[in-house]
């Protein structure tokens, strides 16, 4: 085995640990192949013969193209990598490969990633998700380490959210949108009525009402019967300092859906779906 086989050997050891950091910070699978196979080509046109921990030397290198694409994009309304290995040809993600790295982590927290100016994000991923010490994500951010601590403490705030519902209330909206996702997947059409004030409003906006929801529609039984067989894509989360649900299907958010809860009851659904409203409302994960 000559030097380069040896090398490239090292490297898939490594190859599944890089997709999964290059995936968490990029969200798109195709683009996340396209930092992995850099991290190669810089990999095999450098002597690491000096390199103690190849793995942390690879994060950091993958890290670092991230951010450099993550910039990019915001530059430039992101753009593929036209640069690629002429041994290895880059592989397009499909839509099952965004659904499973979705799944993976929370559609929730995808989407609230890439709401993340990049050097958060990068900050965020490797050391909340990967453990990294903030000594070695200073250089790959261009801070010091406090400022690296900073950064990632920022993005904290923003994944998780400012929401005023605390303690047993918090706990109690998080057990009510529960059993309201597992009635509507299962069609228990009893179990979404007892969820459900008896005059409860769900109103659609028009992007929403495009994808099958009705502009508004009152009381517990009619509200009960669009919602039964439903919701099998929608994930809760923080949805401007309140509660509710989203779809986004391999990360890529759809439809906003805010519940106004009241009395241990649903007494509120609005449904939205408007491009232009959708990036305004401040979204966050709800811990479990």
């Amino acid at each position: 085995m000559d030097e380069t086989d040896l090398l490239l050997q090292h490297f898939e050891a490594h190859r599944a640990h890089l997709r999964a950091v290059a995936c968490r910070m990029l969200d798109d699978r195709a683009d996340a192949d396209d930092a992995v196979q850099e991290t190669w080509l810089r990999l095999s046109r450098t002597d690491i013969r000096g390199v103690e921990n190849l793995r942390g030397w690879l994060t950091k290198v993958v890290a670092r193209v991230c951010l450099d694409m993550l910039r990019s994009r915001k530059s430039r309304r992101w753009e593929p990598l036209d640069e690629r290995a002429p041994a290895e040809p880059a592989r397009k993600g499909t839509p099952e490969d965004d659904v499973l790295m979705a799944d993976s982590i929370g559609a929730a927290l995808l989407v609230v990633l890439q709401r993340l100016p990049p050097a958060e994000r990068v900050a965020f991923v490797l050391h909340d998700l990967f453990d990294l010490p903030f000594e070695d994500i200073a250089p790959i951010v261009g801070r010091t380490p406090p400022a690296a601590r900073q950064l990632a403490s920022r993005a904290r705030r923003r994944v998780r959210g400012v929401t005023p519902i605390g303690g047993a209330d918090r706990i109690r909206q998080r057990e009510i949108v529960d059993a309201f996702l597992a009635a509507s997947r299962s069609g228990d059409l009893e179990g979404l009525l007892a969820l459900l004030a008896p005059d409860v409003v769900l109103r659609a906006d028009p992007a929403a009402q495009r994808m099958g929801a009705p502009s508004e529609v009152r009381g517990a039984r009619v509200t009960a019967a669009f919602f039964k067989g439903r919701a099998l894509g929608a994930e809760p989360a923080v949805v401007a300092d309140g509660i509710g649900l989203i779809v986004a299907p391999g990360g890529r958010l759809r439809i906003v859906v805010r519940l106004t809860i009241a009395e241990g009851k649903i007494a509120r659904i609005d449904a939205i779906a408007e491009a232009k409203h959708l990036d305004r409302i401040k979204l966050a994960v709800l811990d479990d």
